[in-house]
């Protein structure tokens, strides 16, 4: 197995996007010109999916950052053993190129690890960690996607891996606009990390799917929070938690080479899965369209006929969206994209009902489901972010 050179470098609940909503419109378009300036086309790749891809897996923690130490287990340890096996399987397939942010035991930043996955031009971004708790004994298995916390364990996990940032030289300055609890900090990363979003919680489904039906481990669901290591990564980016290492149950499984190689094995597949379902445009082709249209939703005036749905689910499969075949969801419509049918239960032209709505399909057991937004007038599909700009002129 190839090691990587040294990389050049070239509790408070959240608050939920309902919350922008009651920001001024004048102040929503300077929270529009923050994200501007930070979403860095020129990172950017072609994320060209029928050829070679470039993996970037990331070992959590590592040196003089622990990590979660439980039943006498380092996080840091369990989460690079598994990462090499990980990387191992990946490299025995010709069209997947693996790049780590690190082999052995050293401390890597935050940001380093984002700038290591964006200057090395990557496809995916697979960050492996480990969880735990002290109040209590918890177990199981959970994915991660960049977003707003909904629940307070949520919240505790990425507190939690958030944590490395105050052992890094310098983090006052590195990481000077991160405030968990503002939701303009919260929003401008949210909205950049939209371009990406759908490939992420695809990635992120296949994992915890394959890993809790295949190796029967304990289903904690695909979920959204703030994590300062996805925030930054500019292509599909997920957070593992392979399990509690708090929990006897999960530490005697983790800490056994077999233990880890099943979890491997299982997370390599789904990879391998997403790389031949999956249809992402050519991102450097449209660099310059990006770039106007993120400008352009600044300043035109867009209709106000937005209307907001929740994507329930999507599939290479065609069913008829009656409540048998979306456990007992009704209002539901059905489109096709050339590739993919996708299914959407209701349409509503306020964003706090689309909230209502999603939380109804997450309690009918769709926890990928999410909000998409549509221009009437033009009859497409618009990003978050142009809606509700809209809705706030």
């Amino acid at each position: 197995m190839s090691k990587p050179k040294t990389p050049i470098i070239y509790k408070y609940e959240f608050p939920s996007l309902s919350l922008i909503t009651n920001l001024k419109p004048n102040y929503f378009v300077f929270i529009c010109l923050i994200i501007l300036s930070f979403f860095k086309f020129n990172s950017l790749q072609a994320q060209n999916y029928s050829g070679k891809i470039k993996v970037v897996l990331d070992a959590g923690h590592g040196g003089k950052d622990p990590g979660t130490i439980g039943n006498w287990l380092q996080e840091k340890d369990i989460a690079l053993a598994t990462t090499l096996k990980i990387g191992a399987l990946l490299e025995k397939s010709e069209d997947v190129e693996v790049v780590y942010t690190r082999t052995t035991d050293e401390f890597i930043g935050l940001k380093r690890r984002a700038d290591i996955a964006n200057k090395g031009r990557a496809d995916l971004f697979v960050s492996i960690h480990c969880n735990g708790v002290s109040s209590s004994s918890p177990r199981g298995f959970e994915t991660f996607v960049f977003g707003i916390a909904r629940t307070k364990d949520n919240l505790n996990t990425a507190r939690r891996e958030n944590s490395a940032i105050y052992l890094e030289d310098d983090y006052e300055v590195t990481y000077n606009d991160y405030n968990p609890n503002s939701p303009e900090s919260i929003l401008t990363y949210t909205l950049v990390q939209e371009e990406y979003l759908d490939q992420s919680i695809l990635l992120a489904n296949y994992i915890q799917t394959n890993v809790i039906s295949k190796l029967k481990q304990k289903d904690r669901g695909v979920k959204q929070d703030n994590f300062l290591v996805l925030r930054e990564t500019y292509m599909p980016s997920i957070l593992i938690e392979l399990g509690f290492l708090t929990n006897k149950v999960d530490a005697a499984y983790l800490k056994e080479e077999n233990g880890q190689n099943q979890m491997a094995s299982q997370i390599v597949e789904a990879i391998i899965k997403f790389k031949k379902n999956i249809n992402i445009i050519d991102v450097n082709e449209e660099v310059a369209a990006i770039r106007k249209e993120q400008e352009e939703a600044i300043e035109e005036s867009i209709d106000d006929e937005i209307v907001f749905k929740v994507q329930v689910a999507a599939g290479s499969s065609k069913l008829e969206p009656i409540p048998e075949n979306f456990n007992g969801l009704d209002n539901l419509s059905r489109e096709y994209d050339g590739k993919y049918y996708r299914y959407y239960y209701k349409t509503t032209l306020d964003y706090l009902e689309a909230e209502n709505n999603l939380k109804l399909v997450k309690g009918k057991g769709f926890k990928s489901a999410f909000i998409v937004a549509y221009d009437t007038e033009l009859g497409k599909k618009i990003s978050l972010s142009k809606a509700l700009k809209a809705k706030l002129n």
